[in-house]
């Protein structure tokens, strides 16, 4: 009987580690891969790391910050257009005229980014990505 319990903890604790160390090779994969999350809006989600690899190797894209003004003035990211959550439907075709153009999305948190990047996909915008919030921004951002 003591042979089977320890075979069994022996198991147990490999199949604990193994599983472990699956998580975190998976999400450092992502992290640093071109993957994204494709949602059900038709937009995709990547993490800050990836928008920012995009900004460093790519040339036409737009970030774009659906905060309040207010928010925006405060910091926001270097080069990014304002254009509030809420006024998505009424303005983005003036601000944003190429439905082809890459949109890279972001808010406070992460909600408004969602809610506008679905927004955006469904005004037939078809290269829209979300990279959530400014607060898992772990780069500068710039005021004025």
């Amino acid at each position: 009987m003591k042979r089977i319990l320890f075979i069994f903890t022996v198991i147990l604790t490999l199949l604990m580690v193994a599983g472990c160390t699956a998580d975190t090779t998976s999400k450092a994969q992502t992290e640093n891969s071109s993957e994204y999350i494709l949602k059900e809006g038709g937009y995709k989600l990547i993490t800050a790391i990836q928008a920012k690899k995009i900004m460093d190797e790519q040339t036409n894209y737009i970030i774009l910050d659906v905060r309040t003004d207010t928010e925006y003035n405060e910091g926001h990211i270097e080069n990014s257009v304002l254009l509030p959550d809420y006024t998505i439907e009424d303005k983005a075709e003036e601000v944003m005229p190429d439905k082809d153009a890459m949109i890279l999305v972001y808010c406070r948190s992460g909600r408004r980014s969602a809610n506008a990047a679905e927004k955006l996909a469904d005004m037939g915008y078809n290269n829209v990505y979300d990279f959530g919030g400014i607060i898992d921004w772990p780069y500068g951002t710039v005021k004025y």
